[in-house]
């Protein structure tokens, strides 16, 4: 087994630290979608809770693509 233990680690570290992320960002968009959900259920309060829905979906996404720029980072910066 050649190579060096260090840069093994490293890229287990991000392996981790990108699926922690991405969790997170599944997490998120499992709570906005399970209040809108039941938000929802009344008609006449879905146009109030439109951007509720935006933002909610915007943490996952932002989540989601944190996670891949500190995978990135750790990976090639560190």
């Amino acid at each position: 087994m050649e190579g060096n233990i260090g840069e093994l680690g490293q890229y287990i570290g991000v392996g981790l630290t990108a699926i922690g992320m991405g969790g997170a960002a599944i997490g998120v968009g499992n709570v906005a979608g399970n209040f809108l959900s039941g938000a929802l259920r009344n008609p006449s309060a879905a146009a109030s809770q439109t951007a509720t829905l935006f933002i909610g979906m915007a943490f996952a996404e932002a989540l989601g693509i944190f996670s891949f720029l500190v995978a990135l980072l750790l990976m090639f910066a560190v």
